[in-house]
């Protein structure tokens, strides 16, 4: 693989992740959010199973800590992430959400100043500060059109917190385990968090709906699998900050797939949003590199 497909692959993985804005849309409007994330994990977990044994891929020996970090990744990155991204587009436009979604870089090294104590560049503050200035535009906007309640906004950034707190969490590892366990481990451990709060959903007493049902798997098997498979394979071709660039396309795949499946519009507010989001990032993307993302 060239660099040219190692990009195209990047892309490709970024516009995805994007679509699982669009995918939480649907299956908020369908699933409670419990259940729907039982059900994501309950069908990629088989999948980053064959996928790891195909590749030969190992666990390595880990202590009590390292899985005591394991399972605060999973419920934060895994479990925190899905279900308060699904509860917070009920409240808010899939527009609004993919842009606090494009702020995960920025937030990732807000939570590495403020916890891990690491001095943070020039570049790095006026990324985040550039960000934030996106974000506020948003949940400061016109609050009489309805198109985005600040309440869903902080649900949404809340989910980017926990997969900020993911990444900060890995970084705490004693020993590095392979992105492929990974994956596979948080889904595990996310299946079995999840599944007793599906149970206090009572999804049996619901008139459960098909399109939700189907996003549900879209966003299992295409975005969580198949994304994962396409930004592994695009990244061993690529330079880290070459590759974290292409987290910008995120936040425009999920604006543009809200404009063109679901209908939305886009005020001038959220345009300027989006704007200091992808500035932010880009600006981002040259001084760090990516964190895995394994949610």
């Amino acid at each position: 693989m060239n660099r040219t497909q190692g990009y195209a692959c990047l892309a490709a993985a970024m516009a995805l992740v994007g679509s699982t804005v669009v995918a939480s849309k649907i299956i908020a409007a369908g699933l409670p959010p419990f259940t729907a994330t039982a059900m994501r994990f309950a069908l990629a977990l088989p999948c980053f199973a064959l996928l790891g044994w195909l590749a030969g891929a190992r666990l390595p020996r880990l202590d009590r800590r390292d899985w005591l970090l394991l399972a605060a990744q999973a419920v934060a990155g895994s479990v925190g992430y899905t279900t308060l991204l699904i509860a917070g587009l009920r409240r808010t436009s899939a527009v609004d959400g993919g842009v606090i979604l494009g702020t995960l870089p920025l937030v990732s090294a807000a939570v590495a100043i403020a916890v891990l104590g690491e001095r943070p560049g020039k570049a790095t503050l006026l990324a985040i500060a550039t960000a934030a200035a996106g974000v506020w535009l948003m949940t400061h906007g016109d609050a009489a059109s309805g198109a985005g309640s600040w309440i869903g906004n902080a649900l949404v950034l809340g989910a980017v917190l926990c997969e900020g707190l993911f990444i900060l969490l890995q970084k705490r590892l004693r020993a590095p385990v392979p992105p492929l366990a990974l994956s596979t481990l948080m889904c595990a451990i996310g299946l079995a968090v999840c599944l007793p709060a599906s149970l206090a959903e009572a999804p049996w007493t619901l008139a459960l709906s098909g399109e939700a049902l189907l996003a549900v798997a879209y966003y299992a098997l295409v975005p969580t699998v198949a994304g994962f498979v396409l930004w592994y394979a695009g990244a061993e071709r690529v330079a880290g900050a070459e590759a974290a660039l292409f987290t910008a396309i995120a936040p425009l795949s999920a604006v543009l797939l809200a404009a063109l499946l679901l209908d939305e519009s886009m005020s001038a507010r959220q345009l300027a949003g989006m704007a200091c989001v992808l500035g932010a990032v880009l600006i981002l993307g040259r001084t760090r590199k990516p964190a895995t993302v394994a949610r």
